[in-house]
């Protein structure tokens, strides 16, 4: 990885991207392809027409090498009877020719834009600009070999999937590397008194770098007095870390509250490190037989940059769901789905089976 204070280093790097235009990353072969204003121009900007239930494979690149940057955008929606195409399209990352993915995660969660809908963030690591330009910076290195593939899960063919994928052939990688790796776990009911899990399951040594967490609230009175956790290296009745709140874990307080006319309200916010981008209790559907009411929904994130959280074995991650109401706290069920991102020594444990497209869906 970069930054402003070594770019004037020399490095053993050779520069190659992967998209449309140069599906196989190769030097001198992008922007081949023809169009009506003649050969290469613009002849193959996108994947076009993946069919329901097709995996496609953005990249197969031969090592030793490291992914820095990708950006994807997709359309919306494939008609107007359906807008969950966020919701239902899966990307999978494969590191060394392991034959399970490291990263499985549908594409808006990914990117911290859960509940099929996308917004702003504006982090260090991911970054979503307008209209879904969804940009991720996680370095991503490997050394024999790194496939990154994609499944349509939804019901119609993708019309345009535009996609770039910036890597660079190292030379210079260290001898140990730990892999990058992100899971997706969903619970629509969450159990009273029970945590709910982010991550369990993991083996090996590395460090826990981000949570995402998309929270659907079911019931009354504010949410967010759930505590993080985080167990290290066989920890089991209690952690090591105990965060002190679900707003204090992304770095807010007080509920993030400012009152207005008399009314509690909440205030988001997207910074390099923690954010609250996502916040609403309203359909963006139009339909002339219903009103636009939902439950509340909120996205957060967390990036653990400068502050990760080591483990030399394994690391399991919880939080509680705990609310608090006029007669004090109280022990909540709520509708949480979450991504987690770390990093570890490969091989890596087999994820939990992703749930069906329907399960994801927002309520």
């Amino acid at each position: 990885m970069s930054t402003l204070s070594d770019l004037c280093l020399p490095r053993r790097r050779r520069s190659r991207a992967v998209n449309a235009e140069n599906p196989t990353g190769q030097k001198g072969k992008g922007g081949m392809t023809a169009s009506q204003l003649g050969p290469s121009r613009k002849g193959s900007p996108c994947l076009r027409d993946i069919a329901p239930g097709a995996v496609v494979t953005l990249a197969d690149i031969d090592g030793p090498g490291i992914i820095s940057h990708i950006w994807i955008t997709v359309p919306y929606k494939t008609s107007d009877a359906d807008c969950f195409v966020l919701s239902d399209l899966v990307l999978r990352f494969y590191w060394e020719n392991e034959d399970d993915p490291s990263v499985e995660v549908p594409l808006g969660d990914f990117f911290c834009c859960g509940f099929g809908r996308a917004c702003m963030v504006d982090s260090l690591p991911i970054v979503v600009v307008p209209n879904r330009g969804l940009n991720c910076y996680f370095q991503m290195p490997f050394k024999q070999h790194a496939t990154i593939k994609l499944e349509n899960q939804h019901a119609n063919p993708i019309p345009a999937f535009f996609y770039q994928i910036d890597y660079c052939e190292a030379d210079d990688l260290p001898d140990t590397i730990e892999y990058f790796h992100a899971q997706y776990r969903r619970q629509r009911l969450t159990e009273k008194g029970k945590d709910y899990t982010i991550l369990d399951g993991v083996c090996g040594q590395g460090k826990y770098v981000g949570t995402y967490l998309a929270l659907t609230t079911l019931e009354r009175y504010w949410y967010g007095e759930g505590e993080v956790k985080f167990y290290i290296d066989g920890d089991i009745d209690y952690p090591t870390i105990c965060g002190t709140g679900t707003e204090d874990y992304f770095g807010g307080s007080w509920s993030f509250a400012k009152q207005v006319d008399g009314k509690t309200v909440e205030q988001q916010y997207s910074t390099q490190y923690l954010g609250y981008p996502y916040y609403s209790s309203h359909d963006t559907e139009h339909n002339p037989y219903h009103n636009d009411d939902t439950m509340p929904q909120r996205g957060f994130y967390r990036w653990h940059i400068e502050d990760p959280i080591y483990f030399a074995r394994n690391i399991r991650v919880t939080i509680q769901q705990i609310g608090v109401g006029y007669r004090g706290l109280f022990e909540r069920q709520d509708d949480v789905g979450s991504v987690a991102y770390w990093y570890q020594s490969l091989p890596h444990a087999k994820f939990p089976k992703l749930p069906d497209k329907e399960y994801r869906w927002p309520r």
